[in-house]
């Protein structure tokens, strides 16, 4: 229904591609806390970061289950931290740069972006605000033609080691929700300070705090209007939510297939786990949870590829896929024993890493309270014009 021949060739080359070229460095990755540039270019190189762009800027312009497999290939080579450098850089900092970045934009960081040649960070989240959005401190003043950006943001991923950017401030202070702006912001711009977060998973991925001094902007470095930031931010949440449920179902998935496997393998009383029907019912349960997340998920997928805003679904997606998976991957580190709790068996990354399913790109306690507003109040979101 929703994947073609194409699609199938696509995620075939892009396993082997993970397999080759990210595997083997995966575990120095989440030793060290960095993922290398060399691997960003290879990226690049392949087209993987411009699946969704357009092509007059060097993208693919294919449609959104191209997008699906690369999500989900991802979450199954078992690094968090990797998958969320790699998805942050093409979803989160690249989406703003193709809808609001103007001509000069795209032709000197979007593409270059696409190419795997730079590295791009959202800058949205700060240390006194976590969901607030409209609440945020950050403030960028217009000076003759410029903008004096201050203030600070925190959990950024690419955060540290990225080369530029995608800022929400304050342009009007007073204003609560219509006086935030988007803003790009070249990280060799005197003012910018870094800190890597040290946390207890997605271990590979520069996560970071950072603060903004007086930092000098071009006024020409604004996208889209002046004002309209928020808007900008929430048009974008439903790609961001639907993303963070695809992972969610893909490492669950990944976490029944392991475990499938590992049941089949191992003996206990005479005979292999998977004969027990207290763990064989267990299975079921966790496989049958996947199952349903996956198949609304793509249908949301179909949706959101057709122009169809889908704030509401992609909010209920990533709320129980979410939860769906956290609790997959604890029932299938249980049915390990104690290998599931050793750091040589995936399970421990993997429950580490899906922690931060129900916590990031909105907590599961703002989308319930977004869904009420929608199916109780009634409340129509719609998107930025």
């Amino acid at each position: 229904m929703y994947f073609t021949e194409e699609h199938d060739f696509f995620r075939q080359s892009f396993k082997d591609f993970l397999q080759k070229e990210v595997v083997p460095h995966i575990n120095k990755w989440e030793k060290d806390g960095t993922v290398e540039r060399f691997i960003w270019k290879k990226f690049g190189e392949m087209g993987y970061f411009g699946l969704n762009q357009p092509e007059e800027h060097g993208g693919l312009g294919l449609d959104l289950f191209y997008t699906v497999i690369f999500l989900e290939e991802l979450q199954k080579i078992n690094s968090g931290g990797f998958a969320a450098n790699m998805w942050a850089h093409a979803y989160l900092a690249m989406t703003h740069l193709n809808k609001e970045g103007d001509d000069r934009i795209k032709k000197e960081y979007l593409t270059p972006s696409i190419n795997g040649d730079m590295i791009g960070c959202l800058c949205i989240s700060e240390p006194f605000g976590g969901s607030d959005v409209a609440g945020m401190r950050t403030t960028a003043i217009k000076k003759g033609d410029t903008y004096v950006i201050n203030g600070s943001k925190t959990f950024i991923t690419n955060g540290v080691y990225s080369d530029y950017l995608v800022v929400a401030a304050k342009t009007n202070p007073e204003d609560k929700h219509k006086g935030m702006s988007i803003l790009l912001v070249d990280r060799n711009t005197p003012g910018i300070s870094s800190t890597k977060l040290d946390k207890l998973g997605w271990r590979a991925s520069d996560t970071a705090e950072i603060a903004f001094d007086n930092v000098v902007i071009p006024a020409e470095n604004l996208m889209g209007e002046e004002g309209k930031g928020f808007p900008y931010i929430m048009q974008h949440f439903a790609l961001e939510r639907l993303i963070m449920a695809i992972n969610a179902h893909a490492r669950a998935e990944f976490a029944v297939d392991y475990v499938i496997t590992y049941m089949s393998e191992r003996e206990a009383f005479g005979k292999t786990l998977d004969k027990f029907q207290a763990l064989r019912h267990k299975v079921a349960e966790m496989a049958s949870k996947v199952d349903m997340c996956r198949e609304y998920n793509y249908s949301i997928t179909k949706r959101l590829n057709e122009g169809v805003y889908v704030v509401k679904e992609a909010s209920m997606s990533k709320m129980l896929s979410t939860k769906m998976a956290d609790e997959v991957i604890y029932d299938a580190l249980q049915l390990l024993g104690g290998y599931g709790y050793m750091e040589e068996y995936p399970l421990a990354r993997l429950l580490r890493d899906s922690r931060l399913g129900p916590i990031g790109g909105g907590t599961s306690e703002i989308l319930k309270e977004i869904i009420a507003k929608m199916i109780i109040d009634k409340k129509e979101y719609k998107p930025a014009t």
